[in-house]
């Protein structure tokens, strides 16, 4: 990876963690963008968060206990804060302009939902021009339906491979020479 990179960490919010209905490998997912956000630091690349919003009652209602970032990941200061309320983190937010504003042509995407944020952001980006890697074990969802949590992963991995590039978190680095 190259200086034009930044880290985009997309909804890791502590309503998504609820003890009554967490997400698939909560706790795996945690340490592994935490190592991510710890080698992005020291590498001087860009760490950037996505925060989204939702309404009252919700499990990311805005300013609520479960709408802040989750204190294992938690921002930097000075690290920048995207408020976002649908699953493109582009979409009517400031992103791109803050993406642009860094040189920033490559995007690293790791967090939540794999089924929804994960994959608007990952497609957007890619539209936009962005060339993208999607932490392969990065991401993370909920069981529906018919379909396991780990099904889901698996089956959105597949589709991501088609048009970003995908790469185990041990395998990422974010130094150059």
């Amino acid at each position: 990876m190259n200086k034009n990179t930044a880290l985009l960490v997309i909804d890791v919010q502590n309503g998504m963690f609820l003890e009554s209905y967490p997400v698939y490998d909560g706790d795996g997912l945690l340490e592994r963008i935490s190592g991510l956000i710890q080698k992005a630091r020291a590498s001087d690349v860009p760490v950037i968060y996505v925060q989204h919003n939702e309404g009252e009652g919700e499990p990311l209602e805005t300013h609520s206990e479960g709408w802040h970032i989750h204190p294992k990941i938690a921002p930097a200061r000075g690290e920048i804060i995207i408020q976002k309320q649908k699953p493109d983190s582009f979409h009517e937010t400031n992103l791109q302009l803050e993406l642009e504003a860094l040189g920033i042509q490559k995007v690293v995407l790791a967090g939540l939902q794999t089924d929804f944020c994960i994959d608007a952001t990952c497609r957007r980006a890619t539209e936009l021009g962005y060339q993208v890697t999607v932490v392969q074990d990065g991401h993370s969802t909920y069981s529906q339906r018919d379909q396991t949590a780990s099904q889901i992963i698996e089956r959105y991995n597949d589709q991501f491979r088609s048009f970003a590039e995908l790469l185990e978190s041990s395998s990422i680095e974010f130094c150059w020479d």
